[in-house]
């Protein structure tokens, strides 16, 4: 009988060359913080780890969506090191977000739904507060999620208990070594990054059409463009983002472009992301002419 060599391992390929640019942020990152924790805080770095913090929050998104890597050990190092620089496991996106918010569209069933906390609001106070809400309506279908797993599927269930571990540990061993520049360099940052990661949700859905209407028609969600998406992963385009949720990140500008643009409501289109906040949220406070307008019948309001 002859044994046959095993073919030799390849090295772990990325799926597209854009993902370049993701690689660049989950490095950019920790080195800041580790340079930082060393030399003293300075400002100008520190604004730009806040910023790479929403980054990492559109890479965890992405990769959730569609792996980075073409193997599946540089993608579970990938779930862990991402987890590192988040600061929460990356399995929640799947039942939080491609089982719950993909599926009903910001109709009635999403949990996360902009209107489900306090009425139809767009307003500066609303999209603050809204990770809060949105992270205490989450956590028990975290839970309930878990539990499905552990009874079904051990070992995915032990895979998602480790991601809690990396990210525990991680915060109980440099609270240990020093809890201010800890608490400074780390977690603050991480903070900052799951906030605006919960709050995107209210930006690209406040104000649109949550209503039966939402998973038949292209009026429940908002798109950005401009300066936001190429710095960010095209996050702004969201509506094909929606449409095509396992296209690559770099193919939501042609989609966009081509399919969606010109069919999507003007009034849920904008050019910019911080125009739109400076408007809304700031002038729109003092100024009613400045407040978006919901596109949602009030009898759908719940």
């Amino acid at each position: 009988m002859t044994v046959r060599p095993e073919p030799p391992r390849r090295l772990p390929s990325l799926r597209r060359r854009r993902d370049w640019q993701s690689l660049v942020y989950l490095a950019a990152l920790p080195s800041l913080a580790a340079w930082q924790w060393i030399y003293g805080f300075w400002w100008p770095l520190y604004g730009l780890m806040l910023f790479l913090t929403l980054g990492v929050g559109v890479i965890h998104h992405n990769h959730t969506h569609l792996r980075m890597w073409r193997g599946r050990w540089a993608n579970r190092a990938t779930d862990c090191w991402i987890t590192l620089l988040q600061g929460h496991p990356t399995f929640v996106f799947y039942p939080a977000h491609v089982a719950n918010h993909h599926r009903y569209r910001h109709g009635p069933g999403d949990m996360t739904r902009t209107y489900r906390f306090g009425g139809d609001t767009n307003h500066l106070r609303g999209y603050l507060i809204h990770p809060f809400q949105a992270a205490w309506a989450l956590y028990p279908l975290f839970f309930s999620w878990l539990g499905r797993l552990r009874r079904h599927r051990p070992g995915v269930w032990r895979y998602c208990m480790a991601q809690y571990g990396v990210w525990l540990g991680l915060w109980i061993g440099l609270l240990a070594v020093n809890p201010a520049k800890a608490l400074i360099f780390v977690i603050i940052p991480q903070l900052h990054g799951l906030h605006w990661l919960l709050a995107t949700n209210y930006l690209q859905h406040a104000h649109a059409d949550g209503g039966p209407r939402s998973l038949a028609g292209l009026d429940y969600a908002r798109n950005f463009e401009g300066l936001v998406n190429p710095l960010l992963f095209n996050i702004g385009l969201h509506t094909a983002h929606h449409e095509h949720s396992r296209a690559h990140w770099a193919d939501l500008t042609r989609l966009h472009r081509e399919h969606y643009r010109n069919r999507i409501d003007p009034a849920l289109r904008e050019r910019g992301l911080l125009p739109y906040m400076c408007r809304v949220f700031v002038l729109g406070a003092f100024a009613p002419r400045f407040r978006s307008r919901s596109r949602m019948a009030p009898e759908h309001v719940h």
